[in-house]
């Protein structure tokens, strides 16, 4: 009996080992492959989600004891290229004053979003200005009709298509050489045409955000671009931008691309001072000179520009008054007559009426003389 239990013990220990490894195997079998499905997750790049926007981080910017200036009237510039959005002007306002931030062209931040501008509105008695922001749908800007479709409501300039942006030539300047997404479209204005730039108060545009602005007010907003901050800088730094010294009429109203205020294309205010081709090529604020064609340098004698280097003023253009033969003198009278040499007295150029009528016989006379001497040595010689 001990014999074959020994042995069925003996026989039973392989049987458990084999059984034990089998059992391993799976078990590392089955955690090598729990490791590859979590591993496999990793293996597909999933992009970070955008960031949650809301309103504009600064809802108002600035405050205001007085109403800004009736907008400026001007020319929009062409569309440089595909892909670029018209952006309003306005007046900012900073340094004690108001002072204009051109309107441009500029490039969406992302695919599908509009340009919502901003705009000031009167609120517990002070002008607040509301800053402007990227969104799905174009929000409440006051109902100020900024022009080149921006009426008051929403937007009628362009849309999206897709990932391109197509543009409404009824109310949008596009040279359509360039550029080929066109479409017309025609607007009916139902806004009172009025330069006014700001909402309530005395004199501001009376409009409250439709239903369709409300809506758009929840929907998410990206803030303005680097850009479009890097262009109101450079108008805040433009002396002649603000409105005391441009009375409202500013010389660079819109520019084609944003901060380009000495590109070709800028254009000016009507009524500007200056028009914007003097400004090329000259820093930002310095003084505008014309000197025209025929109008001579400040200070300067009127006569200076039309006589010989050194010479004097009456000495082309006499006094009034003066006899027409201090200029022309008779045939055979001496230069010097005219152009006294440095020095010389006054009446050697204008001499008195009755003193010029002697000198006139002794020419005549003298003429004789040289031909009696070419003829005398003939004499000698017969």
């Amino acid at each position: 009996m001990s014999t074959l239990r020994t042995g069925f013990i003996h026989t039973a220990l392989p049987l458990c080992g084999l059984a034990l490894a089998l059992s391993a195997v799976t078990l590392l079998g089955g955690c090598v492959t729990e490791t590859r499905i979590i591993e496999r997750p990793a293996r597909v790049y999933e992009p970070p989600p955008p960031p949650a926007y809301s309103e504009p981080a600064v809802d108002v910017e600035v405050h205001a004891t007085e109403p800004p200036p009736p907008l400026p009237d001007y020319e929009q510039p062409p569309c440089p290229e595909d892909g670029y959005l018209w952006t309003p002007g306005y007046w900012a306002w900073g340094g004690g004053g108001y002072y204009w931030v051109p309107g441009t062209w500029v490039q969406p931040p992302r695919v599908g979003v509009l340009w919502t501008p901003g705009y000031w509105g009167f609120v517990g008695g002070v002008y607040a200005f509301h800053v402007g922001y990227w969104g799905p749908h174009v929000g409440f800007y006051g109902g100020v009709n900024y022009g080149y479709g921006y009426g008051g409501v929403g937007y009628a300039g362009g849309r999206w298509e897709g990932n391109s942006i197509h543009y409404n030539q009824s109310v949008t300047n596009v040279n359509t050489t360039v550029i080929h997404n066109t479409y017309n479209q025609t607007v009916i204005n139902n806004v009172t045409v009025n330069k006014v730039s700001y909402n309530g108060g005395s004199g501001g545009v009376a409009a409250v955000p439709t239903p369709q602005e409300h809506a758009a007010a929840q929907e998410p907003h990206v803030a303005p671009t680097p850009m479009q901050h890097q262009h109101v800088q450079e108008a805040a730094r433009n002396p002649a931008l603000a409105a005391k010294a441009n009375g409202g009429h500013p010389a660079i109203a819109a520019t084609p691309k944003p901060a380009a205020f000495n590109a070709p294309g800028v254009v000016g205010a009507r009524g500007a001072v200056a028009p914007p081709p003097r400004a090329l090529g000259t820093p930002p604020g310095a003084p505008h000179v014309n000197n025209g064609a025929g109008s001579p340098p400040q200070g300067a004698q009127p006569n200076a520009l039309h006589s010989p280097q050194g010479a004097q003023p009456n000495a082309v253009h006499p006094p009034q008054g003066v006899p027409p033969n201090a200029m022309h003198p008779p045939q055979g009278a001496q230069p010097n007559a005219v152009h006294p040499p440095q020095g010389a007295q006054p009446n050697a150029v204008h001499p008195p009426v009755a003193g010029p009528r002697p000198p006139p016989p002794a020419p005549k006379a003298q003429p004789p003389k040289p031909k009696n001497d070419k003829h005398e040595p003939e004499g000698k010689t017969r």
